[in-house]
């Protein structure tokens, strides 16, 4: 005969009596699914902070591994600031020598023939030549012809917008990094689109994106010098225009390595970044106005 219940028989090991206990199938089938489901959920639980732990272990790995290249990347930015700073002061000390001793680098043939004449034109001339020839392919008539006669303004002597001096020229503190960087030109603040005027009498030499400069314009004053302004917004010029002091040549910005709109400005001697505090003095004899108030000396 079929009972809808289990008998369990319990045994007292001193008295030896016998207790019965009458347990249903639905209790017993319920404690069991309980038990089943129990074991589950320990499990997974246990699955679950052993995935926790190891993902927390990779992530304290990956933040030791970002840590210790973060501090790679800082020493070598300070070596390669450190290197770009002692380069920028070779090319000026060389630029300088060869000033004072005049020295040329020329290609000759030989020595039955290089007293008579040189044989390729020297890099300024094919400079110059470049720049005819590109100027006329600008203008397409070639009756506009490059020449430097008419300009006498050739030294950089303006404040090239009117704003605040943000940061100097030399070493600094870089505002992406936090490292020490050299800095090879002077920042102005200005609002967006303020005009800028270009320093000196010259030809414009380049205008265009480059890297870290956002858009940039090159102006060539002869001699080797050279005016740079970067972080534009618009240009107003074209290369292998001739520009004169005070002309407008584009408008601040903050294209590029910015982080707020203003006027990079360079002054270069031979390719040699240097610092363009003395050219900027000049506008405290040659300029009036209210710009004046924000010259740092």
């Amino acid at each position: 005969m079929n009972q809808p219940y289990f008998v369990v028989v319990v045994a007292h090991s001193v008295h030896g009596r016998l207790r019965r206990l009458h347990l249903s199938h639905t209790i017993l089938y319920t404690v069991l699914a309980l038990a089943v489901v129990g074991c589950f959920t320990t499990f997974g639980f246990l699955a679950s902070y052993a995935r926790m732990a190891w993902k927390v272990s990779n992530y304290n790995n990956l933040r030791d591994e970002v840590s210790s290249l973060q501090q790679r990347y800082q020493n070598l930015h300070r070596n390669n600031e450190q290197t770009k700073e002692q380069l920028a002061t070779l090319q000026l000390l060389a630029t300088e020598v060869s000033a004072a001793y005049g020295i040329k680098e020329r290609l000759e043939g030989p020595n039955s023939i290089a007293s008579e004449s040189r044989l390729v034109p020297t890099f300024q001339e094919s400079l110059e030549q470049f720049d005819l020839l590109r100027t006329a392919k600008l203008y397409s008539s070639g009756t506009r012809r490059i020449n430097r006669t008419w300009q006498q303004n050739v030294v950089p002597s303006l404040w090239p917008i009117q704003g605040r001096l943000n940061s100097s020229f030399g070493s600094r503190t870089d505002p992406f990094t936090g490292g020490s960087s050299f800095h090879p030109g002077v920042d102005i603040a200005a609002p967006l689109g303020s005009p800028i005027r270009v320093t000196a009498d010259g030809i414009v030499k380049r205008t265009e994106w480059s890297g870290a400069y956002g858009k940039l314009i090159v102006v060539d004053h002869g001699s080797g010098v050279e005016t740079y302004y970067a972080h534009l917004s618009s240009y107003d010029v074209i290369p292998g225009q001739d520009v004169r002091r005070g002309q407008i040549v584009g408008r601040s910005g903050n294209t590029g390595r910015a982080t707020s709109p203003h006027l990079h400005y360079e002054v270069r001697q031979g390719g040699a970044p240097v610092n363009p505090y003395k050219y900027l003095a000049r506008s405290l004899v040659l300029e009036t106005g209210p710009v004046q108030k924000d010259l740092p000396f």
